[in-house]
């Protein structure tokens, strides 16, 4: 090997290793990227898809956001246009598109990391082709992970459309008839209430949700549970706990009155399928052409190979620290308060741990295990 190989691969090893990874370019990832940047790291943000923002990417067309420009922010640029008014889904890629470029983050597209392990006390992060190394590690990749369905939905007849909310984007994708939107939450309304326009609309609500009104006395929703504290609460609370043991959504801007009056037909709990025909909780019936299973989503984190990962498949962490030194979680349902997934709230978690990041320093080794092995000069 000649010295001029020895220059470039030298070159090379070092282009690899970072004082953190952030997995996942989304809105979390880059909130993490804008604290990160301050703090003068060398870090880089790892995005799996083509670009940034893919969960906004892939939700339905004229979606519109059910809180305001006013708290739809990141750290350091306000969301432009009117304070009060609710942006549509392009307006949020295109701010975080803008966002990218306003801090010259270091986002690296096409890198879907494979495997996350250690090794000779650093972080390994596999993406294929080539291999990072960091000594911390933020997994930003959100609640969106994999999209959830009944097992059931395989016993529907293969001329039977299905697809999950998650690649619905228009109604002109689905098929003229009968469509049955399963799941109740705010995306199962949204989505039976727009399709209403073209096509017979069922909506099935496995539970009851409460519904609240986007605007309450002539203040948005969000402006009185930010001055009441509601939205600060942590899971730690009382009324966190509470609202994080309920589960479910909060319907904002729907409501069961409201559906029915646009002309959908609400039935119970979908329980099986058998070619065309689904039957529900109360024994009735119903044949379908289409079924959007707006049943939401269930973690992935089975590329994570390391001791923070709990048997239902949810991390383990407290306001997104884990046991493992240098390994955190951001942009999960609940990590901390009932905005913490939130666009405009996500911004106080990755705060948080930007803090937690800059306190390690130069941390010491970590262990599969998850201890620490003190560095090479303090080992006796």
């Amino acid at each position: 090997m000649t010295a001029e190989d020895v220059a470039q691969a030298s070159t090379e090893h070092a282009r690899d290793q970072f004082d953190v990874a952030v997995v996942g370019g989304g809105q979390a990832g880059l909130a993490i990227g804008y604290w990160l940047a301050k703090q003068g790291r060398r870090f880089v943000i790892l995005e799996a898809a083509d670009a940034v923002a893919t969960a906004w990417r892939k939700r339905w067309d004229s979606l519109v956001l059910f809180t305001s420009r006013r708290y739809d922010a990141l750290p350091g640029v306000v969301f432009p246009g009117d304070p009060d008014g609710y942006p549509t889904r392009d307006e949020v890629i295109a701010y975080l598109d803008r966002y990218v470029s306003e801090f010259n983050l270091p986002v690296q597209t096409n890198s879907r990391v494979r495997s996350l392990t250690v090794q000779d006390g650093r972080f390994l992060l596999d993406l294929g082709e080539r291999r990072i190394q960091a000594k911390q590690v933020v997994v930003a990749t959100g609640p969106f992970q994999a999209a959830r369905t009944p097992a059931w939905a395989g016993s529907l007849a293969p001329d039977v459309f299905q697809i999950h909310s998650s690649d619905y984007r228009r109604p002109s994708q689905i098929p003229p008839g009968t469509v049955l939107v399963v799941g109740g939450g705010n995306t199962g309304y949204q989505i039976a209430k727009e399709l209403t326009a073209t096509h017979a609309v069922h909506l099935a609500v496995g539970s009851r949700q409460m519904p609240l009104p986007q605007r309450l006395l002539g203040r948005d929703l969000f402006w009185w549970l930010d001055k009441l504290g509601l939205l600060a609460k942590s899971v730690d609370s009382r009324i966190g706990r509470r609202a994080r043991d309920r589960g479910g959504d909060t319907l904002i801007g729907s409501n069961p009155r409201q559906a029915r009056r646009r002309g959908v037909q609400l039935l119970p709990r979908a329980v099986k399928a058998e070619g065309g025909t689904i039957t529900f909780q109360d024994g009735s019936t119903l044949n379908v052409g289409a079924v959007i299973w707006s049943t939401g989503y269930q973690p992935d984190h089975s590329w994570i190979r390391l001791p923070v990962i709990a048997d239902d498949g949810t991390a383990r962490h407290r306001r997104g620290v884990t046991e493992v030194p240098g390994l955190y979680f951001l942009g999960l349902a609940w990590q901390y308060t009932r905005g913490s997934a939130l666009l405009g709230w996500v911004k106080d978690d990755a705060q948080f741990i930007a803090e937690q990041i800059a306190a390690n320093g130069e941390p010491t080794e970590v262990t599969a295990a998850g201890g620490r092995r003190a560095p090479t000069s303090e080992r006796i």
